[in-house]
């Protein structure tokens, strides 16, 4: 997993799961505690992850949310935005352009 960025936006690669959970939850509250206005999670490099790591970006989301922020998903990989419509997570996290349940390729 890499995140490479700013507290204005961050880009996650790779995987993101149980084995990288704790650096990725300290990166992003570094970058939520040092920015102010939306911090955009640029998803597009993102292979996988797991709920662990579903559960940062969740508590990121909070801890946002907190800060008076908003955590706002970029480049959501259809994978995920099938599990973030399974979850109804979808209806929660602020993700541009939105995802349109209807338009995901069923597996």
């Amino acid at each position: 997993m890499h995140i490479r960025g700013d507290h204005a936006e961050l880009v996650v690669g790779g995987r993101l799961d149980v084995r990288n959970a704790a650096d990725a939850r300290t990166v992003l509250h570094s970058a939520v505690d040092d920015g102010a206005g939306d911090l955009v999670l640029n998803l597009t490099e993102l292979d996988s992850w797991d709920a662990t790591g579903l559960g940062v970006i969740m508590g990121a989301h909070r801890r946002a949310g907190r800060a008076g922020r908003r955590l706002v998903l970029r480049g959501v990989p259809p994978q995920m935005q099938r599990l973030l419509v399974a979850t109804r997570l979808h209806r929660i996290l602020a993700i541009e352009g939105g995802i349109a349940a209807d338009s995901l390729p069923r597996v």
